[in-house]
């Protein structure tokens, strides 16, 4: 037990992470039919930040092109239960399996690169994905995407377009990242991508592997990335090419920086707080990207680290510092 909780950052980390699990747990039963069906959607997408959070919060790789492991796992699990008729569990690994196949062949040749060079070659990438979607428009449907058919989207007998199936699946995925990354956060691999972070010559000198522990960095972060895509394409039923745009290698960022880059539990607040605060702008005013930009200027302003990053600056000497 001591282990388990030293793995996960103390007792006081242990039961912050895993209350707020349980508090999610218990919001299944109280949200309305609404914020029900939005959660589902927040606690995918928080797996998507949660995965560019290691790659860019720890080891500081600012990667332009995680829509491409987010479109790849999307598009296998989505093609392989439309096309080869795989249903739900089969359909997520093949998803997965693409999202880490891709991330290693594009992470390889990206990280011989560094800086503004490659975030340009991730961007390239992910272009080079979202002109192969509109290629293959055959069996992509190009922008109009396609449904996924409700008898493949099952598991274990489960119907995944029930909202309370579709719920749990989406907080089991979000559980499965959320510890992930904290035991990352808290491992002698944590500590070496934030080494490589601080001052990646100094890594090298020292003797660490630099290029090998940032395409393992980059490798899990796109694991997550492409098994948030495989989840939202089956929980939700559809596969559209707006989800490998460069759209969604932004908005990972944005969520990163709102909640904290850094932190296990700053991916899920920004998630969170940015599709609120543009669902609620978005009904008043058709101006609310306007609102959105004042808001990401108040917090560079405000909260430069983010909001649980500054959170443990403010506060790290009394009591918040062990905050991974």
């Amino acid at each position: 037990m001591s282990g388990v909780l030293a793995l996960l950052g103390g007792p006081r980390s242990a039961a912050l992470h895993l209350g707020l699990i349980a508090v999610l747990a218990v919001l299944q039963f109280v949200l309305a039919e609404y914020h029900h069906i939005a959660m589902s959607r927040i606690l995918v997408l928080a797996c998507f930040a949660i995965g560019f959070n290691i790659a860019f919060g720890y080891t500081g790789l600012l990667s332009l092109g995680h829509a491409l492991f987010f479109g790849a796992g999307m598009y296998g699990a989505g093609l392989a239960a439309q096309f080869l008729a795989v249903a739900g569990p089969g359909a997520f690994l093949i998803g997965l399996a693409a999202a880490i196949a891709t991330t290693l062949i594009a992470g390889a040749i990206a990280l011989r690169t560094a800086g503004v060079s490659f975030m340009i070659v991730t961007l390239m990438f992910a272009q080079a994905g979202y002109l192969t979607v509109y290629y293959f428009g055959a069996y992509t449907r190009g922008d109009e995407g396609f449904v996924v058919d409700a008898t493949m989207r099952t598991l274990f007998g489960l119907a995944l377009n029930d909202a309370t199936v579709r719920y749990w699946i989406a907080l089991a995925l979000f559980a499965v990242c959320l510890v992930g990354a904290l035991a990352v956060a808290r491992s002698g691999l944590g500590r070496v991508l934030v080494a490589i972070r601080e001052n990646e010559e100094r890594a090298r000198m020292l003797g660490y592997d630099v290029y090998r522990y940032k395409l393992t960095a980059l490798v899990i972060s796109g694991a997550m990335a492409g098994a948030a895509g495989a989840a939202y394409g089956l929980l939700f039923g559809y596969v559209g090419a707006s989800f490998a745009s460069i759209q969604y290698s932004i908005l990972p960022l944005l969520w990163v920086l709102m909640g904290g880059a850094g932190v296990v539990l700053g991916p899920f607040l920004g998630t969170l707080a940015m599709f609120y605060l543009i669902d609620l702008t978005s009904g008043v005013t058709t101006a609310y990207l306007l609102v959105v930009g004042l808001a990401l200027i108040a917090l560079i302003l405000f909260f430069p680290k983010g909001i649980l990053g500054t959170l443990r600056e403010k506060l790290g000497a009394r009591g918040a510092s062990w905050l991974p």
